[in-house]
């Protein structure tokens, strides 16, 4: 079996000793009798795994005691309405920074909730760069301001956390969570679908202050609060446990690898080999992120000519490369540079790249 460089923007790749350790423990788990996925969520056996994941996943990312660590189902995209519900009074205002597609979502998620104020966006400028801080109009009676750390479809990244003054900070770190030492203390509360960093498509992570869940919040179902899922270790119902295991491993292998310190060395080396390629093609390729804003975890990029496109893509796919297309909304090509993709796969893509605009150019 030949594995290709998945380029995937999610659901991503997943690390090969994670994938093979699943793949090994897959029929039982340890000494259980059984496979993790078919044992109980209350049982010795899950409970240890779950408790291993959220001490692990606090020693990777420096989480400090004063914040709580949840895991739900679903992704960033049910995070974005459960926390209007939970942190906004009826009526209250929430500012929220616009970077890009997925800031636009969180926008449709929290607007049957808050009064939905837009404190900056960088739509008309085609989202190609984060708004000045200067220019954001924040309000000093919101209940949070809201950012995406990362915006995925458009390559747009925060290279720094915001001011924000008394108002907490809340953010969506989905695709660069673990990349990079982060200074949770500077925020209320951060969360992230796993499919890109953390593990499998299915599970996600809210790590909140402590003494924001004293918030009332808005009417919701038991199953909506994150007091209640809290004070029941995140299994109010039957958590996504396979998705649970996966990610516990994937914290692992971070953390074996040499935790967020490593990560942002690869990072900085795999984004900018592949910037340099594109900048250095005379145009064949571009990128149209201010290089201020460019994402080191996803990079989009455009060939001068569509027409390109297919053949460009296929044969990418010949050579080993895979996940290269573009979102719809933004078509052309697209990278995503996780943690569990080699600098060599970068390299790979590198030298295709260039082979290709030789060929073509």
């Amino acid at each position: 079996m030949s594995r290709a460089y998945n380029f995937s923007a999610g659901p991503a790749a997943l690390p090969e000793p994670v994938l093979r350790q699943a793949q090994q423990e897959m029929l039982e788990w340890r000494d259980a009798g059984a496979s993790i996925v078919e044992l109980s969520h209350r049982g010795p056996e899950f409970m240890a795994v779950a408790a291993e994941a959220e001490a692990d996943l606090r020693r990777l990312l420096g989480v400090p005691d004063d914040y709580a660590v949840l895991f739900g189902g679903g992704g960033a995209t049910t995070q974005q309405a459960l926390i209007a519900l939970n942190f906004a009074a009826p009526g209250q205002p929430a500012d929220y920074v616009v970077t890009g597609h997925w800031g636009r979502t969180a926008l449709r998620q929290a607007a049957p909730y808050v009064d939905l104020r837009i404190a900056a966006s960088g739509e008309t400028g085609g989202f190609r760069e984060i708004p000045a801080r200067a220019d954001w109009r924040l309000s000093d009676d919101a209940a949070y301001v809201h950012i995406t750390a990362n915006e995925t479809i458009h390559g747009v990244e925060f290279r720094d956390t915001p001011e924000v003054g008394g108002v907490p900070l809340f953010a969506d770190f989905s695709s660069s969570i673990a990349s990079e030492p982060l200074d949770i203390a500077r925020y209320g509360l951060i969360y992230a679908g796993a499919q890109k960093n953390l593990g499998p498509v299915g599970i996600g992570v809210v790590i909140v202050r402590r003494e924001l869940l004293e918030r009332p919040g808005q009417p919701r179902a038991d199953i909506f609060d994150y007091r209640l899922q809290l004070a029941a270790d995140s299994m109010l119902n039957t958590p996504p446990s396979w998705n649970w295991y996966m990610l516990g491993l994937t914290v692992k292998w971070m953390l074996a690898e040499g935790g967020v310190e490593e990560f942002a060395r690869r990072s900085a080396a795999k984004s900018g080999l592949l910037y340099r390629e594109i900048d250095d093609s005379g145009g064949f390729y571009r990128n149209d992120v201010a290089a201020a804003a460019r994402s080191r975890m996803n990079v989009p990029f455009f060939l001068h000519d569509a027409a390109l496109d297919a053949g460009f893509l296929a044969e990418a796919r010949a050579a080993g490369l895979i996940g290269l297309k573009g979102h719809r909304v933004l078509g052309g090509m697209r990278a995503s540079l996780y943690n569990a993709m080699p600098v060599e796969g970068v390299q790979a893509l590198a030298g295709f790249m260039r082979d290709f605009r030789q060929r073509h150019g």
